[in-house]
């Protein structure tokens, strides 16, 4: 059990405009999870990045989408290899700082939760907790969070999974302390927006990829945007705030 002073959790802020996070990097534009990727995402203009997280045998938070190496026949997951004998590409949380320094927001997706706390250790060494934000698809583990960190926690999920309805998940999630919910852009609307902005939560949609999509989730009030393309991703949010 990670022991830890109780941190109060964030305060929402009123955005000027929505947050551009490049998922997986640039990934449209460079390999997937690279520093490549994510140097050249905050050259087209993005404002927040987009990775998976992970912990490795020998406890370095690396960025990367499947948790496992390996060739076709022979993977391995991450948790079972230290952070010497992984391919080169695949970049640290905090070679991706010293790379890319901290004036961006950073949506991490949480896949394995022992690597929570490593995240939010490095994230202090760089003083870079405040634009750090935690998702997970189980709202109960990050309220096991909230207590340690005044990152943002993130319900990553699907209209689908919410039996309790809209408005239920709504109050839980601000009950926990939890700062946001994120999910497909086909399940938002602009009331449903609305409904969980009610609660003072930021709302947060994913796999954003067309302009004629960009324009239409941007229009529901969201406070920001996953997309493969920065390109397109910036040039529609420079429109919703024009």
């Amino acid at each position: 059990m990670w022991q830890a002073e109780p941190m109060a959790p964030r305060v929402p802020r009123k955005r000027l405009s929505p947050i551009g996070f490049a998922h997986r990097g640039a990934r449209a534009h460079a390999p997937e999870n690279t520093l490549e990727a994510f140097s050249l995402a905050l050259r087209l203009g993005a404002t927040g990045l987009e990775s998976d997280v992970w912990i490795t045998s020998d406890g370095q938070v690396i960025l990367d989408h499947d948790g496992e190496v390996g060739g076709l026949f022979r993977k391995r997951p991450i948790s079972e290899v230290a952070r010497r004998d992984l391919p080169a590409h695949i970049p640290t949380l905090g070679e991706l700082y010293e790379a890319c320094g901290t004036d961006f927001e950073l949506s991490l997706d949480v896949k394995d939760p022992a690597a929570a706390m490593g995240v939010i250790e490095m994230a202090r060494r760089f003083d870079a907790e405040s634009g750090l934000w935690l998702c997970h698809p189980e709202w109960r583990v990050l309220a096991e969070w909230r207590p340690l960190t005044t990152a943002r926690l993130v319900d990553s999920t699907r209209l689908k999974r919410i039996t309790e309805g809209p408005e239920r998940r709504a109050a839980t999630l601000a009950e926990a302390g939890i700062d946001a919910i994120n999910m497909h852009h086909t399940d938002w609307s602009g009331g449903l927006a609305t409904l969980f902005h009610r609660f003072e939560l930021e709302v947060l949609a994913w796999d954003v990829q067309h302009p004629r999509a960009l324009d239409d989730i941007l229009a529901k009030g969201v406070d920001g945007v996953f997309s493969d393309h920065v390109d397109r991703l910036m040039e529609a949010i420079k429109r919703s705030s024009a």
